[in-house]
């Protein structure tokens, strides 16, 4: 394998330019903020993941770490359940519910408990995760997202029983195999952040000792590695979804599934060193760089913005939230390999 290119280092201007006192903008028109659209409760639990990994800006990611954390306490109601959609006069436009925004939530605080330096974060993280790890959710992305904060969470305190007793149900969840030999996946089609399901495996099985569990995540990430990759590139799952004989370049493709691949990449690396997740890890830099089926770049270096999909005729050029998130996690763990190899 060839060693990887420099990758930029993670530039949050953007992000910065996208938040107020109340969160972070889900939405943008290029590459100016759209505040009638409001904040969500999935932006922000992402933000806390991105603010709480990074070893740099000190200061600015504590900002983004407290206001996050602001946001999803009372996103969460008093049972657990979260909101996610507040609109830009700080009103709750949705119920309490147990959706992907609840899984997120609990992966953003297990990420922030685990590993923040600072005692008030790390406190104010477990006070929203007693909260919402009491409950449980029907859809399997919610409890494979809630399955990383607690495998987080866990890897600092191991006697955590809501943790674990959390990690066991999603754990159980897990089992499901796909109808034949040629599609394993657990699913009828690929869906979105797809490779958030064999993350949660690998974390779960890692944590409960259930190394049956490990080799299925890592085998099916494996698999959804080579689906993705295509001429030497990754070419991800589209908004649409991908089914057995849905074959070729398809689009529009998001910078959320080319993220969910690296953090995937990422967890199995540090599970088991093959250099096949270095690759997964490298192609999802590149993708932002050009790599990609359009030959296009996927952010723009003057804001540190990415772009909100890889469409056939070139990139939409809106810079959200979400996109942005989805590169600034990339480039951390693109830099993490950089230095690992250096």
């Amino acid at each position: 394998m060839n060693p990887p290119r420099q990758p930029p280092e993670p530039d949050f201007g953007h992000l910065i330019e996208m938040t107020d006192g109340r969160g972070t903008f889900e939405h943008a028109l290029f590459r100016e903020p759209r505040p009638e659209h409001g904040y969500c409760s999935d932006d922000m639990a992402r933000v806390l993941v991105v603010a709480t990994r990074e070893r740099g800006h000190a200061s600015a990611m504590r900002n983004f770490a407290m206001l996050s954390l602001s946001f999803l306490q009372d996103a969460l109601d008093s049972h657990g359940k979260c909101r996610n959609r507040m609109n830009r006069n700080g009103g709750w436009e949705d119920v309490p519910a147990l959706d992907d925004c609840w899984g997120r939530s609990i992966w953003g605080l297990g990420t922030a408990a685990s590993h923040s330096g600072d005692h008030l974060i790390r406190h104010l993280a477990g006070r929203g995760l007693d909260r919402a790890m009491r409950q449980r959710s029907p859809w399997p992305r919610a409890m494979a997202f809630a399955a990383l904060g607690a495998a987080e969470l866990l890897s600092i305190d191991p006697d955590d029983t809501s943790a674990r007793a959390l990690l066991c149900d999603a754990a159980d969840a897990m089992t499901a195999r796909g109808p034949r030999a040629e599609w394993p996946w657990p699913e009828p089609r690929l869906t979105y952040a797809n490779a958030t399901l064999p993350e949660a495996m690998i974390a779960a099985g890692t944590a409960l000792e259930r190394p049956a569990l490990v080799r299925r995540g890592l085998d099916l990430l494996e698999w959804l590695l080579e689906r993705e990759t295509q001429l030497g590139h990754l070419s991800v799952t589209p908004v649409g979804g991908s089914g057995p004989n849905d074959l070729g370049p398809r689009y529009d493709q998001q910078p959320i599934e080319v993220a969910a691949l690296a953090d995937a990449c990422a967890r199995a690396q540090a599970i088991d060193g093959d250099p096949r997740w270095m690759h997964g890890i490298t192609a999802a830099t590149d993708w932002f760089l050009g790599d990609n089926d359009g030959g296009v770049l996927m952010w723009d270096p003057s804001t540190g913005g990415a772009f909100d999909g890889l469409q056939k005729d070139g990139a939409n050029l809106n810079q959200g939230t979400e996109s942005t998130l989805a590169l600034l996690s990339t480039m951390q763990h693109a830099q993490s390999l950089l230095g690992a190899l250096q």
